[in-house]
């Protein structure tokens, strides 16, 4: 029976091997799945690396990693993935939340005024018909509207996804989290919205990969819904259509914030400015690659 040393060194050899991952990461990855089978944290499973698991939790492991050197993403394995400093349950039916989209939220919390007063009874404040409203378009797992909404309770999000069951991910998080002031709607893009709604601000990581993209078989993507990345032949057929319905659905002065891929900046800047859109701006993300842009109404 191999001890956790002995499985840390030959199982992150054999990940690392198998789907080209860095050795640092292909451990990483190995100490979460026995964390995952022993219920453990890191620090007890890195003080006991003599320890041997029993017959019965080292078939769950087995398992585990099978899945895992099948290319199966770890997000799903495991059933979550943080992001934002919140834990989210992640499905098949929702994208696995990536550290780049962190930027999407940044960019957003800039744009809430703070301090935010609460709305006064009735849902009124003084010369305002309305709270602060945010619109999340195509939200998936929830992460990006819940990490606005946990960041600054006094806003009401509105979270929309033309999937029903990434709507029940993200409404599960929602409640998890203890996240009140978010509110959900099936909806593909705005066709569910009411002429009348308005926000301050509409956020979306809408899918941006161009349908005959090779990168769509590989890697995670493979097991990531298809629907929620491939977007038209140059990638950006769902980004036109929330440009140029936007408009419609802010407030004056209203903001409009889109993740997408790494080569369409320039792009995604023109359809703001024929949209009528002012201030528009494009942003790096740590990777210095122009990741967020956006512009007021």
């Amino acid at each position: 029976m191999r001890n956790i040393q002995n499985i840390l060194a030959q199982d992150s050899a054999q990940l690392s091997a198998t789907l080209a991952l860095d050795a640092s990461t292909a451990r990483i990855e190995v100490q979460c799945l026995l964390q995952r089978v022993l219920n453990v944290g890191r620090a007890w499973l890195l003080a006991h690396p003599e320890h041997c698991m029993d017959e019965a939790t080292q078939t769950r492991y087995d398992e585990l990693l099978r899945r895992r050197l099948l290319g199966e993403p770890l997000a799903y394995i495991l059933g979550e993935r943080e992001f934002f400093g919140l834990i989210f349950r992640v499905t098949p039916a929702t994208l696995i939340p990536r550290p780049e989209t962190e930027l999407l939220v940044e960019l957003a919390l800039q744009r809430i005024p703070a301090p935010l007063p609460l709305a006064e009874e009735g849902g009124r404040k003084a010369g305002r018909g309305y709270e602060f409203r945010v619109l999340d378009l195509g939200t998936g797992s929830g992460a990006i509207a819940l990490a606005i909404a946990h960041t600054c309770p006094a806003i009401q999000m509105l979270a929309c996804d033309a999937s029903a069951d990434a709507l029940a991910v993200a409404r599960e998080n929602a409640q998890r989290l203890s996240i009140g002031n978010s509110a959900f709607m099936q909806s593909d893009w705005y066709t569910a919205l009411d002429d009348a709604q308005r926000f301050d601000l509409i956020v979306s990581n809408p899918p941006y990969v161009a349908v005959h993209d090779p990168h769509l078989q590989q890697g995670d993507l493979r097991f990531e819904p298809e629907s929620a990345l491939a977007s038209g032949d140059d990638g950006l057929r769902d980004i036109r259509h929330i440009v140029a319905e936007a408009p419609a659905h802010l407030q004056p002065g209203g903001w409009l914030l889109l993740e997408h891929g790494y080569d369409q900046a320039a792009r995604v800047r023109e359809l703001l400015h024929s949209a009528g859109f002012d201030a528009i701006f494009s942003a790096h993300d740590m990777a210095g690659v122009e990741r967020v842009s956006g512009g007021h109404a």
